[in-house]
């Protein structure tokens, strides 16, 4: 008995002495809670961890191309005249095409006989017809005579000129020239595609383009944007091009298809990457890094896209970090969903 109050009496000493050496020790929780503030536009991350889950890009001007890609055909080629004739031969996709074309040229050749032959030979029978009405060997008649056959080559030259307004229309309706259709050389193919007018004026003539061809569908062909129609179609709103190439090697068929790709100008812009931007109740948004814990919700007016490149016209300055990943979560958090 007394053996086992002595073993208790020695429990009670240590469980005070242990009470008495433990430290008071108070554990603190820091809070890692995103802080958003000033209607959801700044969002603090107090944990350095959780901000180098965002990826971001800096972002500057810079020229931004745009790839326009349109379908074309080959509407003409032109060849060398077997029987040695002074005008290339052009051979047209489009049989009206090739019919005004052919009308033109003999209207051509026919004002040129007027003027070049029959209008000077009735001038030269004229001025004999005064000069033998003067020394009294012609009669008024005769000298009437001489002024209507002038009058009526005259009149022949307008109606000639007149004729040849419908198939100058149709050409360039068409695509064409008339004037570079007759100076073309042999070994000559001429493309024609279709773009919207709202890209007219991004492209000039004398413009190099990548034309694919569906005969040659592994090859790539450079050609040069030859010239561009002075009408723009009223339903489609769209303006025709006519493309020059090469065809020495004669691989080009009038009427075959084609797309022709052109490189487009956009200017000189700020321009962020599609997954920066969001839309919220039709207003577009990025977020700015400020600082190294910080972003900024910012609102932006934007342009087209191009590739994976949106443009900015206002809202962004050069400089600033964009954020590109992560932008779902920094959504949610700033407009609270």
């Amino acid at each position: 008995m007394k053996i086992l109050m002595q073993y208790s009496s020695w429990i009670m000493v240590f469980l005070l002495c242990a009470c008495g050496s433990k430290e008071d020790k108070t554990v603190v929780t820091k809070d890692n809670t995103p802080q958003v503030t000033d209607n959801g536009t700044k969002i603090m991350f107090p944990n350095p961890e959780n901000v180098a889950f965002f990826e971001t890009e800096t972002i500057n001007n810079s020229l931004l191309n745009n790839q326009v890609t349109a379908p074309a055909k080959v509407s003409a080629t032109v060849i060398r005249s077997d029987e040695g004739a002074s005008q290339n031969i052009v051979l047209f996709e489009n049989p009206e095409l090739a019919g005004n074309y052919t009308q033109l040229i003999q209207h051509l050749i026919t004002i040129k006989q007027i003027q070049s032959r029959n209008i000077k030979q009735k001038e030269i029978e004229l001025d004999r017809a005064r000069d033998l009405q003067a020394h009294g060997a012609a009669t008024g008649k005769d000298l009437l005579e001489a002024q209507t056959a002038l009058s009526m080559e005259n009149a022949s030259l307008a109606n000639e000129k007149a004729a040849i307004i419908e198939h100058e229309t149709k050409l360039k309706a068409g695509g064409f020239l008339p004037e570079e259709l007759k100076t073309a050389k042999a070994g000559t193919a001429f493309i024609t595609c279709d773009i919207p007018e709202n890209q007219i004026s991004k492209i000039k003539k004398g413009n190099e383009c990548i034309v694919q061809l569906t005969a040659f569908p592994n090859e790539k062909f450079k050609g040069t944007l030859d010239g561009i129609a002075d009408m723009v179609d009223e339903s489609t709103r769209m303006v025709k091009l006519r493309i020059k190439m090469n065809n020495d090697s004669g691989n080009f068929k009038a009427g075959m298809f084609a797309t022709v790709s052109f490189g487009i100008s956009e200017g000189d812009y700020i321009s962020v990457d599609k997954n920066a931007l969001i839309t919220v109740q039709a207003k577009n948004y990025v977020f700015v890094k400020k600082g190294a814990d910080t972003f900024e919700r910012r609102e932006v007016a934007i342009g087209s896209q191009l590739g994976d490149r949106i443009l900015i016209y206002s809202g962004l300055n050069n400089g600033d970090a964009i954020a590109i990943k992560g932008v779902m979560q920094l959504k949610g958090l700033s407009f609270g969903y």
